[in-house]
């Protein structure tokens, strides 16, 4: 029944998403994401349980602390409502098994990255680094995520994935350097790529490096006329992308080559 697993896909996501707030706020922090518990970033007073329902708290506080009636950003009940969504439309997609579990995990990593690139410029380690060993181990227990049987073909697949989706991002900003004569990819850009090709194939990965300039391109534009800076975090556009090439990248794919 994809109707009912989807509905619990969205429940699920929105606790997902309320303790990936917690990881956007403390990573760049270098703080646990375990403990101390959920507090006010203003008055430092932790936040009661019933006053951590995602979303529902919110609105019935009316976006204020309970203590300190300080604002709470909007991007918390954001996040929340994005995570749901998107792991609601993963639950949709491919159903109940390994993918939903590893795609899930996938999306949340790039949602935590997105986030933390807006704020700060940089992709969190954290997530990269244990995502492409993840992806690769992943491909070896579950050789048929790269539409392959034997365990050390899943092993190559994810290998050469992770090759080619940080190594394009690698080329590029070398030739970006070379033409700016500045740095114009981050190391957390082309670790995130190799994250996405660890787990998806280095087709997709490439077709994900090839779709976020289309994202860039506006994003870039509205964050130099909003902002006046000419430093606009790539990590956002190349997750949008991922997982566009996630869901509908074999049916992109076909279109591509013809067939």
């Amino acid at each position: 029944m994809p109707e009912v697993v989807t509905v619990i896909a969205f429940l699920f996501g929105l606790v997902i998403g309320s303790f990936l707030n917690v990881c956007i706020w403390r990573l760049p922090q270098n703080q646990s994401v375990v403990r101390p518990r959920s507090y006010c970033p203003h008055c430092r007073y932790s936040i009661r349980w019933y006053d951590n329902v995602p979303v529902l708290s919110y609105l019935l506080l009316g976006g204020r602390c309970r203590d300190c009636r300080q604002p709470i950003h909007w991007r918390y009940p954001l996040v929340e409502l994005l995570t749901a969504s998107l792991l609601a439309l993963v639950a949709w997609h491919f159903g109940v098994g390994w993918r939903l579990l590893l795609y899930g995990a996938l999306v949340c990593g790039l949602i935590v990255s997105t986030f933390v690139d807006f704020d700060h410029q940089i992709i969190p380690d954290e997530i990269t680094i244990p995502g492409i060993l993840i992806g690769v181990v992943a491909s070896v227990l579950y050789p048929s995520l790269h539409e392959a049987r034997l365990w050390n073909v899943g092993l190559y697949r994810a290998l050469l994935g992770a090759l080619v989706g940080g190594g394009s991002l690698y080329l590029m900003g070398l030739i970006g350097q070379a033409m700016f004569k500045r740095e114009s990819m981050g190391g957390g850009d082309v670790k995130l790529l190799a994250m996405v090709g660890a787990l998806l194939g280095w087709e997709k990965a490439l077709l994900s490096f090839f779709v976020a300039p289309l994202f860039g391109t506006i994003g870039g534009l509205a964050v130099r006329l909003r902002y006046r800076t000419d430093i606009v975090p790539y990590g956002p556009y190349l997750s949008i992308g991922s997982i566009i090439a996630m869901l509908w990248g074999d049916r992109m794919v076909r279109w591509i080559v013809g067939a």
